[in-house]
């Protein structure tokens, strides 16, 4: 009894094993069955994605009123003279002799100054006052050096004479005389000193000992810096203004190699700034660099028709040369739309069907544009309307 109840319950057990092992495998396979399903959703979506992202068509057509209506009309490219233009930049330059940096060679305090950014200055003008208690104390030892000396000379032609008779020994005679030689020495120090601060020593005396001292300007030339004020303390190395000698102020542009042979001396540009580019500057070429930096670039100057005092050194500027024109395919500039930073012209294929075709295009005069392209020749080209085409098969598109 007792082993047939364990053959019953050991019958029972492989049972349930074999409904776990089939309830398992059914789930398996379920699972495997909506992976394969989620799978093949997704490539119909990427299919249906990549089908979307076809290109778009370039081409159009229209109806006989469409054509009217839009005012199109077709032509062919032309041969015309098309001036080409060279564009440059650079900088505003000057020679270093017509380019002072004013300073004060022994330092002070800045008393007085009238000068702006842009005034004009002639050589000689004073163009500020300085002051400093080390301008009484030079003074003072030159003058006193000066009035020194008158004795010491009378001195040493005394002892010369006494010497000379032998009433006097050689010391004394030696020692007047390296008086008299260390006061000249002295005197001429203290000269150079004073011409070094601006002060004419001869000018000076007992009675008109001054603790301030004029700046002079070197040359004739614009302000074109002023950094102190009034009441600064300014050291022998702190430049104070900077006045530039507009003679000979040019315009230094870059030229690379290949365009060398398109330039000669004389020829005229204009140039622009940044800032104004509407305010033209004519200049003319004056020279062309010969030797070439490691990006084949050289520097050509050129002077300015008429200089502006709002021109400073170190400015930069852009230049546009017209060079001589040549015989070049072109088409009315109405012709030549721009879509999406491309210039594109329409085609006339027949049958009322237009194609939009990309062209690079070249230089503009007198309302025609150079096209570079060389595959329109004898094409049907839309001249007039090819704006109104443009509009159209982007509605299409849309």
């Amino acid at each position: 009894m007792k082993s047939q109840i364990q053959n019953i319950n050991a019958g029972k057990s492989q049972k349930q094993f074999r409904d776990n092992t089939l309830l398992k495998g059914t789930k398996d396979i379920l699972l495997m069955m909506t992976l394969l399903l989620l799978l093949a959703s997704c490539t119909n979506k990427k299919e249906e994605s990549q089908s979307d992202a076809a290109p778009i068509k370039n081409t159009t057509t229209l109806t006989d009123v469409q054509i009217k209506n839009a005012g199109i009309q077709t032509g062919k490219m032309e041969q015309k003279q098309i001036s080409s233009t060279l564009k440059l930049n650079g900088k505003i330059d000057v020679p270093p002799q017509n380019l002072v940096s004013i300073s004060v060679p022994m330092g002070g305090y800045l008393k007085s100054t009238k000068l702006l950014e842009g005034m004009f200055v002639t050589k000689g003008q004073v163009l500020c006052v300085v002051e400093d208690q080390q301008y009484i104390q030079l003074q003072e030892d030159y003058l006193l050096a000066k009035s020194k000396i008158g004795y010491a000379k009378a001195e040493f032609e005394r002892q010369k004479e006494l010497n000379q008779s032998k009433a006097s020994s050689d010391k004394v005679y030696q020692q007047a005389q390296t008086e008299y030689n260390s006061l000249v020495v002295m005197v001429q120090s203290y000269g150079e000193k004073l011409k070094f601060a601006g002060i004419n020593p001869n000018s000076i005396s007992a009675k008109n000992i001054s603790k301030s001292v004029n700046i002079y300007s070197p040359i004739s030339g614009y302000v074109s810096k002023v950094n102190v004020n009034t009441g600064k303390y300014v050291n022998p190395s702190d430049i104070l203004f900077e006045i530039v000698n507009p003679s000979d102020i040019h315009l230094a542009l870059t030229v690379f190699e290949k365009d060398i042979n398109k330039l000669a001396i004389g020829q005229s540009l204009v140039a622009y700034t940044n800032a104004n580019p509407d305010k033209k500057y004519p200049c003319k070429i004056i020279l062309i660099g010969k030797d070439f930096s490691q990006n084949r670039s050289t520097e050509m100057h050129c002077h300015f028709t008429n200089y502006d005092k709002t021109l400073l050194p170190g400015m930069y500027m852009n230049a546009v040369i017209e060079l001589n024109s040549q015989e070049s395919n072109v088409l009315p500039s109405d012709a030549i739309i721009n879509f999406e930073n491309k210039d594109f012209v329409f085609i006339n294929k027949g049958n009322k069907q237009f194609e939009m075709k990309e062209v690079t295009v070249g230089n503009s005069e007198n309302g025609f544009t150079e096209i570079m392209s060389n595959d329109l020749t004898g094409a049907a080209i839309v001249t007039k309307g090819a704006y109104s085409l443009l509009m159209k098969m982007k509605n299409i598109e849309e």
